[in-house]
């Protein structure tokens, strides 16, 4: 019995290379019916702001799986990457790209004998990536990042489950708690505690710049790394740049109702219609998805033959040895289907599930969204801060107005700017902007309502322009909110 999935050719050269990797699948005689759906710039032109179909939609969420050619976003008309709509509506909450050393595939690394075999995953739901920002005034705009500790754990546990499956021993955690304490010191704590529960995995955590100099100079020495979103995305592209490019680079999105597995490169406007696109990566992510359906015995012919269609030096125009001539994408396709069976010399992959085993494509429809709460944790309100527009004032005029507004419960105990302290101290030399960020606290033993935060900002509001609000809290006894630089 063949199991349906969802297919979006995609845009730029996502026909032609979409075409070439469903032919290999046909060839190797791949137990799919493939379902086709709009998706894409051509929606989105043709008014579906979502960059989908109603039909699109509701025919991925039947089937439950995936399979998509690149995408692109039109610039400058408000809409939101289809990319990242797509993962993050269908939560979508790990993403993992493998990167390998391939023959035939010349880089600085290949070239000095280094091999690489790593695998990012990388949180795929929150961070920077819900793309809520505001102008707070005219000069300043403020993004929110997003860390939550549920959404931390499922892409922790995911990546520890997705080493045990692989037979890695090492697994990272990168991360930047070292200047983000709340929302990187969040994730960074999941792992930690995530970790006691694989004692055989050996847990390490890297700042992530550190990370980036290691990666380029001594990539051989990491097996696994889990990151945040937006970390998780420059990090990974780095590493396509360690095997060759994009062009080799495949990438799953693992949700626990419907996964993705795309293409991560361009469209390529360039070479649309010329029939010479290289289809390596989409056809890693199709050999990924074969894997996590279960057709493991296929996923493992199919890349055997890949990487022996490689490894003879059988190349499109973007790589290979320029001394021997190029194929096209069909020519690549047709060399791959001739070479079904065969094992490149360093040896074979095995028919393994290395993946996250799915048994078929469909799933359970929930009757209502899942809601995740950490309970049992004592919370306290401690103030609040204001951010208001006042670029005609100095701090300590700011202060004085701020004053005014107090009750006997409150203290104003800081104003910032740009996250750097310059009220009651600070420096003459801190340059300021025409928004500041004024902290009131409750003094000791007082107990204070949401109401009372919120009436002093209504009150402060008839003097300055107040911007936004930020309730101060402690959460077990911690403080949930950050010092100011210098304070």
């Amino acid at each position: 019995m063949k199991t349906k999935i969802a297919v979006a050719n995609g845009d730029g050269i996502g026909p032609e290379i979409m075409k070439a990797v469903l032919r290999v699948f046909e060839a190797n005689n791949v137990p799919l019916e493939y379902e086709f759906v709009e998706m894409g710039k051509s929606y989105f032109d043709a008014g579906h702001s979502t960059g989908m179909t109603t039909a699109a939609k509701e025919t991925i969420e039947n089937l439950g799986i995936l399979f998509k050619g690149p995408m692109e976003t039109p610039k400058g008309k408000g809409v939101k990457s289809i990319n990242v709509t797509a993962r993050k509506v269908w939560n979508t909450y790990a993403n993992q790209r493998d990167f390998r050393t391939l023959k035939g595939v010349e880089t600085v690394f290949s070239k000095a004998g280094i091999p690489i075999n790593l695998t990012i995953i990388r949180e795929n739901i929150e961070d920077t990536y819900g793309g809520i920002e505001h102008l707070l005034t005219y000069d300043v705009a403020v993004g929110r990042r997003i860390i939550t500790r549920p959404g931390s754990a499922q892409v922790i546990r995911y990546a520890f489950e997705m080493a045990k499956r692989k037979g890695y021993t090492k697994l990272a955690c990168a991360h930047k708690a070292n200047i983000m304490k709340l929302t990187d010191g969040l994730f960074l704590e999941t792992f930690l505690e995530i970790a006691k529960e694989y004692p055989e995995i050996q847990s390490s955590d890297i700042i992530v710049d550190d990370l980036c100099m290691k990666l380029v100079t001594q990539p051989q020495n990491f097996q696994a790394i889990v990151l945040t979103n937006l970390q998780g995305d420059i990090v990974s592209d780095l590493c396509a740049g360690l095997v060759g490019g994009l062009g080799f680079a495949p990438s799953a999105n693992i949700g626990d109702n419907i996964s993705i597995f795309e293409a991560v490169h361009g469209t390529a406007p360039d070479i649309t219609g010329k029939g010479i696109a290289n289809p390596t990566a989409l056809m890693l992510s199709g050999i990924l998805m074969l894997r996590y359906m279960g057709f493991t015995e296929n996923a493992a012919t199919i890349e055997n033959a890949l990487l022996y269609t490689l490894e003879q030096g059988v190349h499109t125009g973007d790589f290979g040895d320029k001394l021997k001539p190029s194929v096209d994408t069909s020519g690549f396709a047709d060399a791959v289907i001739s070479n079904l069976g065969m094992i490149p010399a360093d040896g074979g992959v095995v028919a393994q599930a290395n993946m996250q085993l799915k048994a078929n494509a469909h799933h359970h429809t929930l009757t209502k969204n899942k809601l995740t709460v950490t309970k049992g944790i004592k919370e306290e309100m401690v103030g609040v801060d204001v951010f208001v527009e006042a670029g005609n004032l100095q701090p300590a005029e700011l202060a004085a107005l701020a004053k005014k507004r107090l009750t006997d419960n409150f203290d104003v105990v800081m104003i910032s700017n740009r996250g750097t302290q310059v009220w009651p101290t600070g420096s003459i030399f801190t340059e300021l902007v025409n928004e500041y960020r004024v902290r009131f606290e409750k003094k000791a033993g007082k107990e204070v309502s949401q109401k009372e935060l919120l009436h002093i900002a209504a009150a402060f509001s008839e003097d300055v322009k107040v911007c936004s609000v930020e309730f101060l809290m402690k959460f077990g006894g911690k403080i949930g909110y950050t010092l100011a630089q210098g304070q």
